[in-house]
């Protein structure tokens, strides 16, 4: 007899919300934290109240986990529009709209800071966390291969760089998220030079 297959929209609906709760906790429990070795299965099952074999089944490991809370910061922090930047015909334009893009999400996330420094804590957070900066990296990359320049890897490696949380971190004092991200588009501007 053919095994039977049960596909309950209701089912479906509830484990899509219980793994939305969970993803909500973990990033409550990751901002939360100082101490990112105490961003545990355990501590994100207690927080969003379900069992540790619950987030188990859902992700897999801390690192899928960790996974999933960067998918949802990069969505609500919008950088679902970097395809729009990459399909902008003059590379330039398309470089300006991206240098916006991580200006408004490196800007707009009040825990980046304390996620880039528990990079330098936690290996398994550290690679994860290079992961995402070599996607900025690559994107950069098409953008600038569409330019006529001498010596291409400089200027990405250049632009990279300069669109990175630290640089931005480090000249926001005293500054506007527009004014450091006009600053930083003039850079990059120069590099591309």
């Amino acid at each position: 007899m053919p095994t039977r297959t049960y596909d309950s929209p209701k089912r479906v609906a509830a484990a899509v919300e219980k793994r939305d709760r969970v993803v909500e906790a973990a990033s409550r429990v990751l901002s939360a934290r100082t101490d990112i070795a105490a961003f545990s299965l355990d501590a994100v099952a207690k927080a969003a109240g379900v069992t540790r074999l619950t987030v188990y089944n859902q992700f897999g490991s801390r690192r899928g986990l960790l996974e999933a809370v960067f998918d949802a910061r990069a969505r609500r922090g919008g950088l679902g529009r970097i395809a729009e930047a990459m399909t902008l015909a003059d590379p330039r334009a398309g470089l300006d709209r991206l240098v916006e893009i991580f200006c408004d999400f490196w800007g707009d996330d009040p825990a980046a800071g304390a996620l880039h420094a528990a990079a330098a804590l936690d290996t398994e957070f550290a690679l994860a966390l290079a992961e995402r900066h070599e996607r900025r990296r690559e994107a950069i990359r098409v953008l600038i291969g569409r330019l006529p320049l001498d010596d291409a890897q400089d200027a990405v490696d250049l632009v990279f760089a300069l669109t990175s949380f630290a640089l931005f971190d480090m000249i926001r004092p005293g500054r506007s998220k527009e004014a450091v991200c006009a600053l930083l588009k003039s850079a990059c501007a120069a590099a591309l030079r």
